[in-house]
């Protein structure tokens, strides 16, 4: 089990599934993503499970998708379950990349919101780019005070991670500071701004997700997936759906646009030279705060969690 990509467990009503890279940040590759596929759908499955909850090995959450590990396999075929479109592997281009991305970032998110359990989101360290997007499709999100949250995919000409979320889970003027700047907001901000549900001391993450997670649990199994359901379709009635799919174009037009002025989709960009630059933009801000020219910025989060140096970002 320790070398599972993706861990679960059952504890009375509570099932938990962790995400197993913390070597890489729990850096997502298309293998971790169908592993969650089978754990979600798992305890879907199981009667005896009423509240799910997300969270991942190690120092981190999640460092976002992997765009550098060892283990990424972006040119593997795994069986498609999320949509029908065709295999990406030995396609080229835009099909190749729209097809990927249609099936294992915007598609399994959608199909993830739709469990009909409560989902906790279990938050430490590192929740970044891709990250955010498991986040996001969990119903209940409690994070460490350790916890730091990014999208910082601007950087390479991308509007934003796959699923877009941004505007209704922070509302839209908030959503274009994180995304014109980049920068990584703390957990406390990240509350502030309505993104999450809780803050709590690091020592006491888990015990307090599961305190909520056995409470949630005590309430009728029908009635938690209606209210979830009914919270769900409101959402989509405010444009949730209709938004993400017209972003999911832009984001495959700024990755058109890299592949054909630049180095590739990426805009030549990894996680380390993205991680380069964030260093680089932290030193201007403090020799800006050194020659009294300019406060410290509010949002920006700890820094002293480093993203690992190879293994995530956004896009694929």
């Amino acid at each position: 089990m320790a070398d599972e990509v993706v861990q679960y467990e059952v504890d009375g009503a509570i099932a938990r599934v962790t995400m197993n890279r913390p070597e890489y940040g729990n850096a997502q590759n298309s293998a971790m993503t169908y592993a969650l596929d089978d754990a979600f759908y798992r305890a879907a499955a199981d009667d005896d499970v009423t509240v799910v909850v997300l969270a991942g090995a190690g120092k981190h959450f999640s460092a976002g998708h992997d765009i550098g590990t060892p283990g990424r396999d972006i040119d593997t075929s795994f069986d498609r379950r999320a949509g029908l479109w065709w295999d990406h592997v030995g396609k080229l281009g835009g099909e190749s990349r729209y097809a990927r991305e249609q099936e294992v970032y915007l598609g399994m998110c959608r199909r993830w919101r739709e469990l009909p359990k409560p989902v906790i989101a279990q938050v430490h360290g590192a929740c970044i780019a891709g990250g955010l997007m498991l986040a996001w499709v969990c119903d209940l999100i409690i994070a460490a005070d350790d916890a730091f949250f990014a999208d910082p995919v601007v950087r390479m000409g991308i509007p934003g991670v796959e699923y877009f979320a941004h505007p209704w889970v922070m509302g839209p003027r908030q959503a274009k500071e994180f995304l014109f700047l980049g920068e990584r907001i703390s957990a406390a901000r990240a509350y502030e701004l309505g993104m999450i549900n809780r803050v709590v001391p690091r020592e006491r993450l888990a015990e307090e997700v599961t305190t909520v997670a056995s409470k949630i649990s005590a309430m009728p199994r029908l009635g938690l997936a209606l209210t979830k359901k009914a919270v769900n379709q409101a959402e989509d009635a405010m444009g949730l759906q209709v938004g993400m799919d017209s972003v999911f174009g832009l984001h495959h037009l700024a990755h058109a646009h890299n592949a054909e002025v630049g180095a590739d989709s990426l805009a030549g960009q990894d996680a380390r030279s993205m991680r380069d630059a964030r260093q680089r933009d932290e030193q201007r801000r403090g020799q800006l705060t050194a020659d009294g020219r300019s406060g410290e910025d509010v949002v920006d989060g700890p820094r002293e969690h480093e993203r690992p140096a190879a293994s995530s970002g956004g896009g694929s």
